[in-house]
């Protein structure tokens, strides 16, 4: 058993060593199994001989087989150099073709521009002027009656660009037609139905009035035309100005007759118009100016109702005060009569004791009739400040922009700007009124404060002539 082993290893390291491998599949396993039970020597020399020969026949199959192809590939490569041949003198042939067409084609231009002669700049003006025209009529609101004007235009044009053909008479008197249409219609207000989208985006049929080329309007509200969709629509916004909507309505009404009435044409085809409807309202104006703004508005109409009360009640006061001079009978319903009342009640005292009754009255007086005065002056002095303090957070907002986005849009800034200058405006708006409004009503409250002292100092005269001096005192002590 240790013999057959031994021997098997060393046929199995002769084969490696010649690189048979296809033996040594063979042999590995009968080293794993010649434990058990190994072939004998003749029976491996018959086995690799066998082999050998297997392989022998397969390289012979595999060598005819690409001998073979070998033929079949140098055929196809023969007849590949007979197509590549026969396709070099085809080209050949083309371009001797072509180099005679591009003579034949220059000797047939030349007699064409000879033939044509002067007709050459004819088409040459027909073709600007159809290019011109068609985006002249793209644009105008003549288009939205006539759309299929347009499309002729431009087949004109794109046919006057080619070399090869040419206008009829057919179309360069349409092109004059349709000229000449635009040149009527400029002067005319015609009314007829086209379909306008509303503000919700509804669409519907409607009667619409064309005022030459310049404004589309129907009922009450402008129009505006979209060249780019061919599309009718109600203007956003209408102008503000109510005058403008007015003459609208009446051109409306009077479309078709012949009734002479006012209408607010814009002659710039639209662009004053968007002008006028971008233009922010007193509300919008009013939201610019953010919270300092409202705050500033808060106190000018407090201002406002303050000074109006005051206004009310002295202008009362002062009626009554007035009224009260005129008659004897002391009232308590007005502050002279209050203070000639203590006059009266301390008619007996001394001149001193009564200037101090008549002063005490006069100071009781006093806070009612200044009431809110101080906070007028205080909104007038205020409001100018808040309106500073607004422009400094508004340029503060304006530099936040320019910081991020630049300079390149001006309308990053605008918002700052406009907070700026709006809360300046109101600033100044609310605190000049109440600074009149101010001197008012003080004016009034110290005239009658000074009726009040020149009253009062005349009870004291009097009471001071019916003491006759230094013995009225004494007198009047003695009591």
């Amino acid at each position: 058993m240790m013999r057959n082993s031994l021997l098997a290893g060393v046929l199995a390291a002769s084969l490696l060593a010649s690189g048979v491998l296809v033996s040594t599949a063979v042999l590995v396993p009968g080293v794993a199994g010649a434990q058990e039970q190994a072939p004998s020597m003749a029976e491996l020399l018959r086995r690799v001989e066998q082999g050998q020969v297997r392989d022998q026949q397969a390289f012979q199959q595999r060598e005819a087989e690409f001998r073979g192809a070998r033929a079949d590939q140098e055929r196809l490569l023969a007849e590949a150099r007979e197509r590549r041949a026969e396709l070099e003198g085809t080209s050949e042939d083309l371009e001797a073709t072509y180099e005679e067409n591009e003579v034949r084609i220059g000797e047939l231009e030349a007699a064409l521009d000879k033939r044509l002669g002067s007709l050459r700049e004819l088409f040459g003006v027909l073709q600007q002027v159809s290019s011109d025209t068609q985006g002249l009529f793209e644009n105008s609101l003549v288009n939205i009656q006539y759309p299929e004007r347009t499309a002729f235009l431009a087949d004109l044009a794109a046919k006057m660009g080619t070399t090869s053909r040419l206008a009829s008479m057919e179309e360069v008197e349409r092109l004059w037609f349709e000229l000449q249409r635009e040149m009527t219609e400029q002067g005319r207000v015609v009314r007829f139905p086209t379909e306008i989208i509303e503000l919700d985006g509804t669409r519907g049929p409607a009667d619409v009035t064309r005022v030459g080329v310049f404004n589309i309007i129907a009922g009450d509200n402008y129009l505006q035309f979209t060249p780019q969709t061919g599309n009718v629509s109600v203007m956003p916004r209408q102008p503000e100005q109510g005058r403008f909507v007015r003459s609208v309505a009446n051109l409306d009404e009077a479309a078709g007759g012949t009734e002479m009435v006012n209408f607010a044409l814009d002659p710039t085809r639209g662009q004053i118009l968007s002008l006028l409807t971008e233009k922010p309202n007193l509300v919008e104006r009013i939201q610019q100016g953010g919270v300092v703004g409202y705050v500033i508005i808060g106190l000018g109409l407090l201002g406002l109702l303050l000074a109006a009360e005051r206004l009310v009640s002295l202008g009362l006061a002062s009626s009554k005060v007035s009224a009260q001079l005129k008659r004897e009978q002391l009232d308590s319903g007005n502050p002279l009569g209050r203070v000639l009342k203590v006059g009266e009640e301390n008619r007996r005292k001394d001149t001193e004791t009564l200037e101090l009754k008549l002063g005490e009255a006069i100071l009781h007086e006093t806070p009612a009739l200044q009431r809110g005065i101080l906070f007028l002056k205080l909104i007038s002095v205020v409001a100018p400040l808040l309106g500073l303090l607004g422009t400094v957070t508004g340029m503060i907002v304006t530099f936040q922009a320019i910081t991020l986005f630049g300079t390149g849009d001006p309308k990053l800034m605008a918002g700052g700007i406009s907070q700026a200058l709006v809360t300046t405006v109101l600033g100044l708006v609310v605190a000049i009124p109440i600074v009149f409004l101010h001197t008012i009503v003080n004016g009034r409250a110290r005239r009658i404060q000074h009726v009040l002292q020149e009253q009062a100092a005349g009870v004291i005269a009097e009471r001071a002539e019916e003491l006759g001096g230094d013995g009225g005192k004494r007198q009047a002590l003695a009591a």
